[in-house]
Order: C-alpha cells, then structure tokens, then sequence
C-alpha cells in the first residue's frame, strides 16, 4: 500500500475471505498512514483474523479495527493480540465465546492503549464476564466495554460489579438483553455506590424486575456520576417505577432514564 493519503479504508460487506484478509496484512506491513480499517461482513475467519493478527505486532499507525460478521470464534479471538496503538476493537457477532473472552482478558491485562471493546451479540456467559472482570482490575484505559447480547446471567453480573468497584476508567457499560435479573442488577448497584467514573450503563431486557428497579434506585441516591440509565423491557412495573421516581427527587445527575415497555400503569 504505497499510498500516503488514506486514512480509512471501508471493505463491510464483500467477499474478501482469509486471501484478502492475507493481501490486505500484507500492505499494513508497510503502509503508515491507514488509522481505521472496516472489514465487517467479510468471511475472513480464523485463518484471515490471524494474519491480520500478527501484522497488528508491526503496525503503529492502525487506531480502529471493525472485524464484525466474520466468523471468528474462539480461536480468532485467541490469536487476535491487541498491539499498542488500536484504540477500538469491535468483533460484534463473531461466535466469541467464553475462550475467546478469556484470551482477550489477558491480552487487556498488559493493553495501555484500547479504550473502545465491542463484544455484542457473541456466547460469553458467566465465565466469560468473569474473565473481562478481571482485565478491569488491571486495566487502566479501557472506557466502552459493550456486552450486549450474551448470555451473561447474576454471577457474571456480580463479577463485573467486582470490578467496577477499583476500576477508575471505564465510563460505558453495555449489559442489554443478557439474563442478569434482580440478583445481577442488585450486585451492580452496590458497585455504583462506590464507582466514580462510570457514566452509562445499559441493562434493558435483563428481567430485573421491580426488585432490580429499588436496588438500583438506592444507588442512585449516592451515586454522584451516572447520567444515562437504560432498564427498557425489564418488567419492573409500578413498585420499580415508584422507587426509581422517589430518588429522582434527590439525584441531580442522572439526565436519562430509559423505562420503554416495563408493565409501568
């Protein structure tokens, strides 16, 4: 790639495979100036996210890698090493399970420069957040961590509370359509009572209920950073609309509160 101009180069939805994924590493090896890379919807699989991979270990220009649809697994995962100039990573819809989400815990682990990680739609379940909870302990630049659509349930749930409690960088949090329920969104609150940094969180269609609902309203009360709250389609009806309502009254930082579709009369 002996071009010098581009900057972002947008291949979504064609038929690149592992061999356009091989060509493609191969102009990175020398190219200085390409900062963001989209091959979502791409079939490149294990065998292209892997040379793609190992290019990542020279390149120190390439910030944004969207590798979204293409069928990576556990194993593409597994190869995939952060290096130490992408900024966002998105793998949305990959059949990353929770191998995968290991693997790239550990990568996250020694990362100082990733701040955006989109896990959405994939198979991480409670070992999987488990794993991602113990990367936040240590990770000290990550911001976004977008997890919807898992199958993540209360364990996984209090795990990422854990987290949450030392982390000091994180901001954003997308936990919508897993199965955390009351249990996982009462661990959670705990963590906001104590949690300084983030300020969106995500948790619709998770079944909370109004239990969830008054947890998460109790925290709300000392929470001093949280602006945007999403509990859309999760049941909790007028106990947990009543609650949610009476801590309003005290709280003078949260500007959005989504409760779309939640039995409220």
């Amino acid at each position: 790639m002996a071009n010098s101009i581009l900057i972002t180069l947008d291949l979504s939805t064609n038929m690149i495979g592992p061999n356009g994924a091989l060509a493609l590493s191969e102009a990175l090896k020398t190219n200085s100036t390409l900062t963001s890379l989209i091959l979502t919807y791409n079939s490149i699989g294990v065998n292209g996210v892997r040379v793609l991979s190992e290019v990542l270990k020279a390149n120190s220009t390439l910030t944004t890698l969207y590798l979204s649809r293409n069928s990576i697994g556990d194993n593409g995962a597994q190869s995939l090493k952060t290096n130490s100039t992408l900024t966002t990573l998105n793998l949305h819809a990959n059949l990353v399970g929770d191998n995968g989400a290991r693997a790239l815990s550990e990568s996250l682990k020694t990362n100082s420069t990733l701040t955006t990680l989109i896990l959405m739609n994939n198979s991480i379940e409670d070992d999987g957040a488990q794993a991602l909870s113990e990367a936040l302990k240590a990770n000290s630049t990550l911001t976004t961590l977008h997890l919807f659509i898992n199958s993540i349930g209360s364990n996984g749930a209090l795990a990422l509370s854990e987290a949450l409690k030392p982390n000091s960088t994180l901001t954003t949090l997308f936990l919508g359509c897993n199965w955390i329920k009351a249990s996982g969104a009462q661990a959670l609150s705990e963590a906001l009572k104590t949690n300084s940094t983030l300020t969106t969180l995500n948790l619709s269609n998770n079944s909370i209920g109004s239990n969830g609902a008054q947890a998460l309203s109790e925290a709300l009360k000392t929470n001093s950073t949280l602006t945007t709250l999403d509990l859309h389609r999760n049941m909790i009806g007028d106990i947990g609309a009543q609650a949610l309502s009476d801590t309003l009254k005290s709280n003078s930082t949260l500007t959005t509160l989504d409760l779309h579709d939640n039995s409220i009369v």
